[in-house]
């Protein structure tokens, strides 16, 4: 997944109201409760279903990292949808998203009025229509690039621009080279 992927889902995880299950049984009587049988789950994770069956009745507790990254990521890709609709809606609706980010931002402008890329640390509140934007795309499997543009715009109109108050004539932000990148609902 991508990192503005991961990012808006990490955002969206930290309005859980209980935690996910920790134990790799627990996580897998959880992942057969909600694909209804261990043989979903053994494709679902490319298992045996006989290894399922073993997390499942405690013969098996410790899983290999790989099996265990794929197994806490389907959980938590699954866990609380009700809570994480609602965070989204609420994002989408009253509340907007924040981006905090430390990458090479800069922007293009008629000529002799351009600004460089240079590094900067900017934790920015994009309003609602920007974290609906960036939701939306996600959901219909938008690619890294294109949520990348979405946050770009959303920087544009924010931080450049500040909502029409100044910069009026900025044509484009460029966001690129991140270092770091995390979403704040």
């Amino acid at each position: 997944m991508s990192v503005f992927g991961n990012g808006l889902d990490k955002a969206v995880q930290k309005a859980f109201t209980r935690p996910a299950p920790q134990s790799a049984g627990a996580q897998m009587r959880y992942l057969v409760r909600q694909l209804k049988g261990t043989r979903p789950v053994a494709e679902l994770l490319g298992v045996s279903q006989r290894q399922v069956e073993r997390y499942v009745a405690g013969q098996a507790k410790k899983p290999r990292p790989d099996l265990a990254a794929r197994l806490e990521a389907e959980v938590k890709r699954r866990w609380q949808p009700q809570v994480r609709a609602r965070a989204r809606v609420r994002a989408a609706t009253t509340d907007g998203i924040v981006i905090d980010t430390r990458a090479r931002i800069g922007y293009t402008a008629p000529v002799g009025t351009t600004d460089d890329a240079r590094l900067r640390h900017l934790t920015v509140a994009l309003p609602p229509q920007y974290a609906a934007r960036l939701f939306d795309a996600q959901e219909r499997g938008a690619t890294d690039q294109q949520l990348q543009n979405i946050a770009a715009e959303g920087l544009k109109q924010v931080y450049f621009q500040d909502g029409g108050r100044r910069a009026g004539n900025l044509e484009e932000v460029r966001f690129t080279d991140i270092e770091h990148l995390e979403f704040d609902l």
